[in-house]
């Protein structure tokens, strides 16, 4: 391997695997936006008084936990499909929405758990305070209890985010043209197997390690106002 195979490399694919890292910033941002929209929702599921509902946030983090994401994705892109179509043959779901779909409800588990451990970490003694002055349980998980669990749960959100950027890789076997999936077409038609992965690599270490230097930016700041 010589070094003009990497600048050939460079040069023909640089627009493709662009077009496939914006892909996979995107839906992967999406992701988390809605990955916390769900985990928030599964979180107060599980702290529900209803046992019916707490059923459903536990069974739901149980399988997503308990099952590859790799499968998920294929029954999100091929088995429900399968299933609507019984009702509505015309049923068809693209392979970036499937994607989207099955990050964000991977994701919703995972940060279900980072949101209950928050919560759990913020003192009964404010909570009690609250309650004593006349707030609702309501007002005082709103007003107190979740500013502060989610301001603990920042750096573990931060890493959630950076998981799902690496895990959004997977998506390119449901046909999603993320980054991976467009250095797959790349090397279908040119066989540079080694300088295009490396390309690849360095693509995601990149973006991983922007946020790994501000997920140890916010733990800093966090630590730094604990002390203050």
């Amino acid at each position: 391997m010589e070094l003009k195979d990497f600048i050939v490399v460079f040069q023909e694919a640089t627009g493709l695997l662009l077009d496939g890292l914006w892909v996979t910033l995107v839906v992967s941002l999406l992701a988390i936006l809605f990955g916390l929209l769900v985990g928030l929702l599964t979180c107060f599921m599980g702290r529900s008084k209803n046992f019916i509902l707490r059923g459903i946030a536990a069974v739901y983090v149980w399988c997503i936990r308990g099952t590859p994401m790799i499968v998920q994705a294929f029954l999100v892109f091929f088995a429900v499909p399968q299933l609507i179509q019984v009702w509505n043959p015309a049923f068809r779901i693209d392979p970036v929405t499937a994607g989207l779909i099955t990050l964000s409800l991977n994701a919703g588990a995972y940060m279900s758990e980072i949101f209950r451990g928050g919560i759990a970490a913020v003192p009964n003694g404010q909570i009690e305070a609250a309650r004593s002055l006349g707030l609702s349980q309501l007002r005082t998980m709103l007003k107190i209890v979740l500013p502060q669990a989610f301001k603990i749960s920042i750096p573990s959100l931060v890493n959630q985010f950076i998981i799902t950027i690496k895990d959004s890789s997977i998506l390119s076997v449901i046909g999603m043209a993320d980054l991976v999936s467009q250095a797959r077409v790349y090397v279908g038609a040119t066989y540079k197997f080694f300088p295009t992965y490396i390309m690849v690599a360095l693509y995601y270490l990149i973006i991983i390690s922007v946020l790994m230097v501000i997920s140890k930016m916010l733990e800093k700041k966090l630590n730094y106002d604990k002390k203050n």
